[in-house]
């Protein structure tokens, strides 16, 4: 069992009422961390430790944070056993799984680092005689990053690495279904040496989880969010920022189409949609939700999915290996079998899985999915992926963009012209051609649009996210003014 501290100007400490929560494993029943309950007041200190160490860190080298960041990836590397347990034992996920979030979030960290010297600005022509305007980017002040459950080390390292590279301090706002593996990253750059106060992490019971967050967003000294999650708490959170005219950046809910074209390698855009549908139990932001199939080539693309889907089972990982872990919760699991029961009484055909075993699930394919069906447009975030079939090209990118989100999305075709041609119609923030709807890179400009969210992070579009864009004036001459 693990038991977790606030970390608050460097320093761990309990909540300030010594309330503490409990998170439960969505395998076993049993109870895997004790957590602090952080309280709105807890928040404050939290924020204001933030502020005191801003003007320092703000003003520290890139070479400095460069360096610190850097330290932090390497350490990620050093205590990966560490935070596999803690992610397995938290959220029911594969070693696998664990593993990739290890190593991307190392990633994260060194193209965090890269960026600390790429924070530039540029000289603008000034009308006036004499004046040199400059237009100078620079830290916003203390920035919010709330991670999820599902890939707690990525996403955790997504909502910190960047906004540190340019000079912010941060909060990082742990999930309350992973307390400990947030509480490990926290610990992990504490151990890196960055100055008290300028990385701060807190976790809150999930009945608390509406006022602490208020608390943050209010609080004066913060000045950028950043959340990853559902589009409805989104929907929260922007309204709050926007109360108190802050910016923030969201990346939420997904219902990634797959759009197979006639001419596709179909067995490479198997092995992509299995992948995309079936990592971590279909719960990623990007996962494959919507296989769009030309007809043409549908019925070869089903027998080869199902094949493959056949193989994808869920297990404890005590019991023996499996390629897929645990659905989140038992209530998740639930939901997704509610959607299979929905399609199959509306006309739907189950190719493979469908049924629930706790909280595990085999891939699950629901074929001839209509729009009478909830699986057409609602987030599984579960293995379930659901097969359309479609006459024409023009048919596949109206089913692709009749939908809320708009996050990720992929193309299938030998013909790159046809497929670059499709993938500008598709509304959403990333579309991939021939590869996985699943695929992330530290350096790309990651972000959805409609009900995905807005902003991006990533490289070097994130550096317009967590600085100012100043304007300074330097007058070198007499001004004639007219009063």
């Amino acid at each position: 069992m693990f038991v977790t501290k606030l970390l608050i100007h460097d320093q761990e400490t309990d909540a300030s009422d010594a309330s503490t929560f409990e998170r439960i494993s969505p395998v076993t029943g049993d109870l895997v961390t004790i957590a602090a309950a952080a309280s709105p007041a807890d928040m404050d200190l939290a924020a204001d430790s933030a502020a005191a160490a801003f003007p320092d860190w703000s003003d520290a080298p890139p070479g400095e944070r460069r360096a610190l960041l850097n330290r932090v990836a390497d350490l990620i590397s050093a205590r990966t056993i560490d935070l596999i347990a803690a992610m397995i034992e938290e959220t029911g996920a594969t070693e696998l799984w664990a593993k990739m979030n290890c190593e991307l979030a190392a990633d994260i960290f060194r193209d965090a680092a890269a960026m600390t010297t790429q924070i530039t600005g540029e000289i603008i022509p000034s009308s006036i005689s004499g004046n040199m305007s400059l237009a100078v980017r620079q830290p916003a002040g203390v920035c919010v990053g709330i991670a999820p459950w599902n890939a707690p080390i990525i996403l955790g390292a997504r909502a910190i690495a960047m906004p540190l590279a340019c000079g912010n301090t941060v909060i990082l706002k742990a999930s309350e279904l992973c307390p400990k593996t947030h509480c490990l990253l926290g610990e992990i750059v504490r151990a890196a040496g960055f100055p008290p106060g300028v990385v701060n992490v807190v976790t809150n019971a999930p009945k608390d989880a509406a006022a602490v967050v208020e608390a943050l967003i209010a609080h004066p000294a913060v000045r950028r969010i950043n959340f990853t999650g559902s589009t409805r708490v989104g929907r929260i959170i922007a309204a709050l920022a926007a109360k108190h005219l802050k910016r923030c950046l969201l990346e939420l809910g997904g219902k990634a189409p797959f759009i197979v074209l006639a001419d596709a390698d179909i067995d490479e855009a198997v092995r992509a949609a299995s992948f995309g549908a079936f990592m971590n139990q279909g719960q990623i932001c990007m996962s494959t939700e919507r296989i769009i199939l030309l007809d043409e080539i549908a019925d070869e693309f089903v027998d080869k999915f199902k094949a493959k889907a056949t193989q994808l089972v869920a297990r404890d990982r005590r019991e023996a290996p499996s390629p897929l872990g645990a659905i989140i919760s038992l209530e998740a699991a639930r939901r997704v079998t509610t959607l299979v029961d929905d399609a199959l009484q509306k006309g739907a055909k189950l190719l493979c899985g469908g049924l629930a075993r706790g909280a595990f699930m085999d891939a699950t394919i629901l074929d001839h999915v209509t729009p009478a069906m909830r699986i057409y447009r609602e987030e599984s975030f579960g293995p379930l992926a659901a097969i359309i079939r479609v006459s024409s090209n023009d048919e596949a990118v109206t089913i692709a963009n009749d939908n809320e989100y708009g996050l990720s999305s992929a193309v299938f075709s030998r013909n790159i012209q046809e497929a670059l041609a499709v993938a500008k119609r598709i509304e959403s923030g990333i579309c991939h051609i021939n590869e996985a709807t699943v695929s992330d890179e530290p350096q790309m400009p990651f972000g959805g649009v409609k009900a995905s969210g807005y902003g991006r992070f990533g490289g070097k579009a994130a550096i317009d996210e967590f600085t100012e864009l100043r304007w300074i004036t330097v007058a070198t001459g007499r001004r004639d003014y007219p009063i």
